[in-house]
């Protein structure tokens, strides 16, 4: 089992990465390979919908989104983790996000994807809740754990403070280890759930 862990906080070593280092050191204990992936300083530049990808099978754009891809690809699970700001996920986060997952034609279906959110006081549910809909539409499985996943402080030590928080996080860790496994075992024991893609509402006659 392997799970790539996206940090999208621009400072790799503070609150985020505290509570992403909490549910890595957890999984590893699980026997779960993880790669830490920091793109929070990288110059992510958003999607400009020009479909290249659906020939090229790869963003025009050829940077960490490309190089993620393939990583992402191979790996059972995801966990994506953001500072909250103005209630919502880092925009260079989202912008990498946007790109990663309408470029890449592989089939997400049953991988399985968790949210991480550090904020200082407020606007975790919200930003928890942009993040989670990536997984949602593409038929991934969303991990949760004994209260939202997020940590709360405004430094490093703030977050090491906040228990309740780590312990989601390890709780976290251990859910997604165990879902990742059951879903390997049944997939062998019954083979994935079909998917129906033949259906795209559009309403082209304008009615």
């Amino acid at each position: 089992m392997k799970v790539l862990v996206i940090n999208g906080s621009p400072r790799a070593n503070q609150c985020t990465a505290t509570a992403l280092d909490e549910v890595m050191k957890t999984l590893q204990a699980e026997g779960v390979e993880t790669e830490l992936i920091h793109v929070g300083k990288t110059a992510v530049r958003g999607c400009i919908s020009c479909n290249y990808c659906r020939t090229h099978g790869k963003c025009m754009f050829n940077d960490i989104v490309n190089e993620t891809a393939k990583k992402f690809e191979e790996a059972d699970g995801i966990i994506i983790g953001s500072p909250v700001y103005y209630a919502s996920p880092n925009g260079t986060l989202l912008s990498f996000l946007d790109r990663l997952f309408f470029s890449t034609p592989f089939s997400k279906h049953m991988k399985v994807g968790a949210a991480v959110v550090s904020c200082r006081r407020s606007g975790a549910t919200a930003s928890f809740d942009v993040l989670n809909k990536y997984f949602t539409i593409s038929g991934m499985q969303v991990v949760g754990s004994t209260y939202w996943n997020q940590v709360h402080g405004f430094t490093a030590e703030d977050v090491k403070k906040d228990l309740e928080g780590l312990q989601t996080m390890r709780n976290l860790a251990r859910n997604m280890a165990f879902l990742m496994k059951a879903i390997a075992d049944a997939k062998e024991k019954y083979g994935l759930p079909k998917q129906e893609t033949d259906v795209f509402t559009s309403f082209p006659d304008g009615k």
